[in-house]
């Protein structure tokens, strides 16, 4: 290819040498007019080009040969170097397939020794095999003995049984199809009403019972351990004049704020709420504590670190003062007297609990009042009676044991502080954790559900409220032939009327049981929830 590129300069040389000499010819033809000596030196000149460009093509020829030359002497190598390649290759094959070979072969004489040894297995077998087979082949026909005697008594059997059937259709009056339905129906009717009765008491008791203490539980737990509970029950709003004060609050790169959040250990969340500061903390008195420490601070108007500490040290003062006048205040109120003073603490502080937004220092003088009144008319100790009453619900005050339910931890803060035994028992049993031994025990239970189920006493959120009555009654619609449903009683009752068309008397049983059912796994309510299925039929009719 190289030899071919050299030729084709060459001749393209030459061919501009002839164009050159046909221009240069052209040129004197022109320039005959011009002087002898500018024609001798073009002359000189085309000399010197026709020279270099035989030089040129000389010393390309030259090249190309080289080159061509050295092409074929690496063509050689090459293909003596891919030779001794392939000698190797080949070489080293021959010498992987012999041991291969010679692999597979110490393999065959392996295998075939174990074949030897397995023949001689089998053989040994095959002979333990024809001696068990004459064993199998007499248990053979005795079993076929057997089976013939077996099919002669189930035809026995059968034909008997075609008789007493024959007979039972004629003393009956009908055939073996409409006696097994028959029965079926009546077993089923039968098991049905059974069950319906047995499911219908249990209900009834469980409705009675759980769903109340369940809730009483739920809102216990989050009330003696920080666990994540409504706002009214963990958030206080702290109301400022102006939006300014917000500024000072939190001071130089927030450094009042936690100064202040240090010292009352509560959250004190600003943020974009008109003239409000929000404290939140599960403690009620440590909320009120910086609420009134923020009270002071904004009317002072001095807020800094020092200050809040020492306006929180001073305020935490004055509500623990506050607490052991409250326990006081409410002992003498009640006639009680004779309380060790750390009972009289815990019962001032019960002003600042609270359960389903009743409080419960109010809760728990109306308990004593009553437990008071129906001592007296009962012949017992109304002393006694008010004194149990008032520390039944002692339990919930504490922040600590939060594994005791709090009747048996306020029995035993009862017990730890030298109450009577049977007062310590009142307040263990008003919710069944212990044995009642005494007869204020029931006292105190039913005068506690009667304070607690006095109408107002305790309260739930209004949206949550009707959501819960809307819930109910399309839960009852959801299923088919219900016509309309009504929830009344401030969601203790629904009314579900059904079509008596799509409906009969034994459905309306069992579907008011299937509403209770979904109603207890899907809905959360406080107390018990009554269902009443209506199926009427009216005809009427005018006479003119």
């Amino acid at each position: 290819m190289e030899k071919t590129i050299l030729i084709t300069a060459v001749v393209v040389l030459v061919v501009l040498v002839l164009v050159g000499a046909l221009l240069f010819r052209q040129i004197l033809h022109r320039a005959a007019h011009l002087s002898k000596r500018k024609l001798d030196d073009a002359e000189e000149q085309a000399k010197a080009v026709l020279v270099k460009a035989e030089q040129d093509a000389a010393q390309r020829r030259e090249r190309a040969e080289k080159e061509s030359a050295d092409m074929e002497e690496r063509t050689r190598q090459r293909e003596g170097d891919k030779r001794r390649n392939f000698d190797q290759e080949l070489r080293a094959l021959k010498e992987s397939q012999e041991a291969d070979y010679e692999r597979r072969k110490q393999l065959i004489e392996e295998k075939q020794l174990e074949l030897r040894e397995t023949e001689a297995e089998l053989t040994r077998d095959r002979s333990e095999i024809g001696r068990r087979g004459g064993e199998l082949e007499a248990l053979r026909e005795n079993l076929l003995k057997q089976q013939e005697a077996l099919v002669a008594k189930e035809h026995e059997l059968e034909a008997l049984t075609l008789e007493n059937r024959r007979k039972l259709e004629q003393i009956s009056g009908l055939n073996s199809a409409e006696a097994k339905q028959h029965l079926i129906d009546s077993l089923t009717q039968e098991a049905k009403e059974e069950a319906q009765a047995y499911i219908n008491e249990i209900v009834e008791e469980t409705k009675m019972n759980a769903a109340g203490e369940a809730k009483k539980i739920i809102i216990q737990s989050i009330q003696r351990v920080a666990t994540e509970t409504a706002i009214e029950n963990a958030v206080t709003v702290f109301h400022i004049d102006n939006d300014d004060i917000k500024g000072r609050i939190i001071g130089r790169e927030g450094r009042n704020i936690r100064a202040l959040e240090a010292a009352t250990e509560v959250e004190i969340i600003v943020d974009d709420t008109p003239e409000a500061i929000v404290l939140s903390a599960f403690d009620p008195v440590r909320r009120e504590i910086a609420r009134l420490a923020l009270h002071q601070l904004v009317q002072d108007g001095r807020i800094h670190p020092a200050r809040i500490e020492e306006v929180v040290a001073k305020v935490r003062k004055q509500i623990e003062e506050e607490i052991i006048e409250t326990g006081k205040r409410t002992l003498i109120d009640l006639g009680i007297h004779g309380m060790h003073p750390e009972l009289v603490r815990l019962i001032g502080k019960m002003k600042y609990r609270s359960s389903y937004g009743q409080n419960l220092l109010q809760h728990s003088r109306e308990t004593a009042n009553l437990c008071a009144v129906m001592a007296s008319e009962l012949g017992l100790n109304p002393k006694k009676a008010k004194r149990a009453g008032l520390l039944h619900d002692i339990g919930k005050v504490p922040d600590d044991e939060p594994e005791l339910p709090h009747a048996l931890l306020g029995m035993k803060l009862c017990e730890k502080y030298k109450e009577k035994p049977d007062i310590c028992n009142a307040v263990g049993a008003h919710h069944d954790e212990v044995e009642m031994e005494s007869l204020f025990a029931p006292i105190v239970q039913v005068c506690d559900a009667i304070s607690g189920a006095r109408p107002g006493a305790r309260r739930e959120i209004v949206e949550a409220y009707i959501k819960r009555l809307n819930d109910l009654e399309q839960l009852a619609l959801s299923y088919p032939g219900v016509v309309k449903t009504y929830a009344i009683q401030a969601g203790r009752e629904l009314r579900v009327i059904v079509g008596a068309e799509q409906t009969d008397d034994a459905a309306t049983g069992r579907l008011s049981n299937e509403i209770a059912q979904r109603i207890q796994d899907e809905m959360t309510y406080p107390g018990q929830v009554k269902i009443t299925v209506i199926r009427e039929t009216r005809s009427v009719s005018v006479a003119k």
